[in-house]
C-alpha cells in the first residue's frame, strides 16, 4: 500500500509541514485535516493519500478504510532547477527552484 509523487514543484521544507500533520494518523483524520488545510502542498498530498487508498483496495482487497493508517511519509529532496535572474551590470544571479519526491505508505490496524 505504497504510493509516490515525485518531482513535486515546491521545496520540501515547505512540504514538510504538511506531512509532519498527518504523519501516524488514521487516513480518515488525514483526509478531513488536509481537506481543511490552507498550505499549497496539501492538494496533491490529498491526491497521493486517495491514490495510496485506492492501491490498497486493488493490492490488498481492503474495502475498509477505517483500518487503514499512515505508517509512513517521507519528503526527500527532489532535483533543482537552476535559472537565472538578470542583475544590473549584465549579472546574473542564481535562482534555485527545488522539487519535492514524497513517499507514503499505509498499513492496516492490528
Amino acid at each position: 500500500m505504497k504510493a509516490s509523487l515525485n518531482n513535486y514543484r515546491q521545496a520540501p521544507r515547505k512540504v514538510r509541514l504538511v506531512t509532519d500533520l498527518i504523519k501516524g494518523k488514521s487516513v480518515e483524520k488525514a483526509k478531513t485535516e488536509l481537506a481543511h488545510l490552507s498550505k499549497r502542498a496539501s492538494t496533491p498530498i490529498l491526491k497521493l493519500l486517495n491514490s495510496a487508498i485506492a492501491n490498497s483496495n486493488l493490492n490488498l482487497n481492503e474495502s475498509d478504510k477505517n483500518n487503514l493508517f499512515i505508517k509512513s511519509i517521507s519528503v526527500d529532496k527532489g532535483i533543482v532547477l537552476k535559472r537565472s535572474m538578470p542583475r544590473a551590470h549584465g549579472r546574473a544571479f542564481p535562482i534555485h527552484k527545488h522539487t519535492s519526491h514524497i513517499k507514503l505508505e499505509l498499513a492496516r490496524k492490528s
